[in-house]
């Protein structure tokens, strides 16, 4: 019998690796986003009309219409196969997931936003990522594990450790076989004193070298844990200073320019270009102190 999965999983299945999900992850938004009634009715095989999603979400056909348009190539991954005509488009499950998260996003980020955080230019294709030294897979990382996972299976084939529960913290700890020991030293006995010494100090030495690599173990990999999410969060504080600086820009651009629009009424084309060019430098001027300021705030709180 084939075993289902939740319709939850299955999300996090198909959304994996997308840059909105994991932004939407970050946000009080991802258990609506997970939980809507919308996604009982979903067929994963199938294909709906833009009419019936539009009912999903609330909005109008042309409204869905609008946030189709520059994210085509993101939403459909660029196949041939999906049945949409220059004037019927048809919508599957994950194409419908990732429209719900343009709407969910679309308040805060704008088109703009969206399309930085899909690597969307302006020609509206996405721009595919080039694997640099820094985002390749870490191979001397994977070296010292195996090197000391190694170490450990050598050291517990001895048997002169054994694994047991910590009845108060349930971790899983390494201790000493008092057993195995006292047997071993039974079964030696024309061996002086001072050999027995000897082993019994090169199994303490064993003991600390044990505890050692288990503390590095779990540093190696906690510290790769918290690399990654400090890398997300300032990639959200990145955008975050962004859209303030372009909603201050529009703010000082209605009071400083406020009094030419009357002559411009009958120029809107001009005053977009002229309202675009005074955006682009205001944030030009303030977006590298500005986003300086937050990353130390946010480093700062790291460190308390």
């Amino acid at each position: 019998m084939e075993q289902t999965i939740s319709i939850e999983k299955r999300i996090q299945e198909v959304l994996a690796n997308d840059p909105l999900f994991q932004v939407i992850q970050e946000t009080p938004a991802e258990q609506h986003f997970l939980s809507e009634p919308y996604l009982n009715e979903l067929i994963e095989k199938k294909y709906y009309s833009t009419p019936e999603v539009a009912s999903w979400f609330d909005v109008t056909d042309a409204q869905l219409r609008y946030y189709i348009k520059p994210f085509e190539e993101y939403l459909f991954d660029g196949r041939a196969t999906n049945p949409t005509t220059a004037t019927v488009i048809r919508l599957d499950f994950k194409a419908i997931l990732k429209l719900r998260m343009i709407l969910l996003l679309k308040d805060e980020y704008r088109v703009k936003g969206l399309k930085q955080l899909l690597r969307i230019n302006e020609d509206g294709h996405m721009i595919k990522q080039v694997p640099t030294q820094e985002n390749l897979p870490d191979t001397t990382y994977d070296k010292r594990l195996d090197t000391l996972s190694q170490a450990l299976a050598k050291i517990m084939h001895t048997g002169l450790f054994q694994m047991e529960q910590d009845e108060e913290t349930e971790e899983m700890k390494l201790t000493l076989n008092e057993d195995f020991l006292q047997q071993k030293i039974k079964a030696l006995p024309s061996e002086s004193s001072q050999e027995i010494e000897k082993l019994q100090s090169i199994t303490e030495q064993l003991e600390q070298k044990n505890q050692e690599l288990a503390e590095k173990v779990e540093g190696i990999l906690l510290s790769n844990k918290e690399d990654i999410a400090i890398r997300i969060r300032e990639k959200h504080i990145e955008q975050s200073v962004l859209n303030r600086l372009e909603n201050e820009a529009l703010t000082q651009y209605a009071k400083t320019k406020g009094w030419q629009l009357f002559g411009k009424l009958f120029n809107s084309t001009q005053i977009e270009i002229e309202k675009k060019q005074y955006i682009a430098a205001y944030i030009e001027e303030h977006f590298p102190e500005r986003l300086k300021q937050e990353l130390h705030h946010y480093h700062e709180r790291l460190v308390e």
